[in-house]
């Protein structure tokens, strides 16, 4: 069973990044085909994101006890039934709907990895777990050129399918390979707690991704001032309750509190960059700039993202933490330098693509180490949840923040931003991933 459990873990957790990031190629096409705004398009993206968020840290409770198993396939059944909300004709609103049912398949990482920490040996386990991290972020781009493909032949339907035949696939494998855990007592899940994450959570992703709600300037900064006082709740309610949805008492601990700060000042660094690049070669030849590529053409423009992506996370987890961590944030800073040096050039934003793909490989590689390191096996699920939680929310913040620059950047009563909008945009990412490059030289100092 060992043999084949890790690869099996891969292939899911590869699977469920393909289905949950399925959007980021279409978003352009679910608002000329549905007729909504392209910032309200941006939340097929976003919205996985933010479930993946806020499920995290419930099945990391799941995952702690003798449930996991049927924690995992539950999970991925509704993963497909989100895929079969996105491939039907159905309304954006169930489209919306569907993507946030597939945005499970995100949070379902972290119990992945919690797996293969209790049922294989030390060695294997490392290695896994660092590739389950380089597959669910690097291998997003692994079925863009398909799905681009099967939007521009058969519509943008079909393309959502692929997302629930992929789901259908992972259950499979799931069920095949995941081991059954041994009897114990039932976990008990944080309902209220869940309830308070999201709903600040929510409150903070919608005053980032909407601009509209800062035209009345109060109402922005009530909503804002909102969420952070539920956030705060939530904190509070966390430290008291006996049985918390997540353990904020473990971020005591030096090393986690500054992989997990360092992992959401990254995480919106690279999914900013990401979603501005993947935005960026898809725009309108009218536009001035871009180059117009089709679906297709745009989701092969990822595949040196991948290829990348997963090369580090070959050839970085072997060197020593205090130099792979600070490699993969610079190639990130170099990606984003190099797509504002030379926009007009489609090969030079390729190659932009490829070095953001080996710094978000890298950081996804090497962050298991850094947010484990001295921690019980008996946590693992745990601590994972909050690097979820972490990690879901600052990506989902780069794709709102990525909606929000280029909503800013938009001339009044036009569609497109203007062209200086993508760079000024992209620059944001520099001073992100520095700041996470030093808090993880503070740690390893330390």
């Amino acid at each position: 069973m060992s043999g084949r459990l890790g690869p099996g873990l891969v292939v899911v957790a590869l699977m469920g990044a393909v289905i949950g990031s399925v959007g980021a190629p279409l978003i352009t096409a679910v608002a000329t085909g549905l007729h909504v705004p392209l910032e309200a398009a941006q939340w097929t993206l976003t919205i996985t994101l933010f479930t993946g968020a806020i499920v995290g840290p419930v099945l990391g409770r799941l995952g702690s006890g003798p449930h996991r198993r049927a924690a995992i396939l539950v999970t991925l059944a509704l993963v497909a039934i989100g895929g079969a909300l996105t491939a039907l004709p159905l309304p954006f609103a169930a489209l919306v709907i569907g993507r946030g049912l597939q945005g499970l398949g995100v949070a379902v990482v972290a119990l992945l990895m919690s797996v293969a920490r209790t049922h294989l040996p030390p060695e294997r386990s490392a290695t896994t777990i660092a590739a389950l991290s380089v597959a669910s972020t690097a291998g997003i781009g692994v079925g863009y050129p398909l799905i681009g493909l099967l939007d521009q032949l058969a519509g943008l339907r079909a393309a959502y399918a692929l997302g629930f035949v992929l789901s259908a696939v992972a259950l499979v494998v799931a069920w095949r390979v995941l081991p059954r855990e041994e009897p114990g007592e039932r976990p008990k899940i944080d309902v209220t707690g869940a309830l308070l994450l999201g709903a600040g959570t929510l409150g903070v992703l919608l005053v980032i991704a909407e601009p509209s709600l800062w035209r009345n300037p109060w109402l922005g900064a009530s909503i804002l001032a909102g969420a952070i006082a539920i956030l705060a709740a939530w904190a509070a309610f966390e430290l008291r309750t006996a049985a918390p949805l997540v353990d904020l008492r473990l971020l005591g601990q030096a090393s986690v509190l500054r992989a997990n700060a360092a992992m959401l000042v990254a995480g919106i660094g690279t999914y900013l960059l990401f979603s501005l690049l993947t935005r960026y070669v898809q725009t309108p030849a009218d536009a001035g700039y871009g180059f117009a590529l089709p679906g297709v053409a745009a989701g092969a423009a990822l595949i040196p993202f991948s290829a990348f992506g997963f090369f580090a996370g070959k050839v970085l987890p072997a060197r020593a933490q205090r130099r792979a961590y600070p490699i993969a944030a610079a190639a990130v800073v170099l990606a984003a330098l190099v797509f504002a040096a030379a926009t007009g050039s489609l090969v030079v934003v390729l190659i932009a693509m490829a070095v953001l793909g080996f710094g978000v490989g890298g950081i996804s590689a090497v962050m298991p180490k850094l947010v484990l390191a001295g921690v019980p096996q008996a946590e693992t699920a745990s601590v994972l949840s909050i690097n979820q939680i972490v990690r879901s929310t600052g990506f989902s913040i780069g794709s709102a923040l990525a909606g929000l620059l280029l909503a800013a950047a938009t001339p009044g009563g036009a569609l497109l931003p203007a062209p200086g909008g993508y760079v000024a945009a992209a620059l944001w990412s520099v001073p992100l991933l520095v700041m996470s490059a030093l808090i993880v030289g503070r740690r390893t100092a330390g």
